[in-house]
């Protein structure tokens, strides 16, 4: 998955200016203990990320 369509996804189930807030706010311990922002600049997949966030807020698994 590319950072592109993760971007999509984030703002397809959260909104656009949520999923935002989501990515460079919100620390997800499945990633270390970083933001989604953090974990992507860092080299994680995006799928990882995506999966992760999905986890935490939970995402019903037919909108991973």
């Amino acid at each position: 998955m590319r950072i592109t369509m993760f971007r999509k996804l984030m703002a397809g189930e959260f909104g656009q200016v949520r999923a935002e807030m989501i990515a460079h706010d919100h620390v997800l311990s499945s990633l270390g203990g970083r933001t989604a922002d953090e974990a992507l600049e860092a080299g994680t997949e995006a799928k990882e990320v995506w999966i992760a966030v999905c986890e935490a807020f939970d995402v019903p698994e037919n909108r991973r």
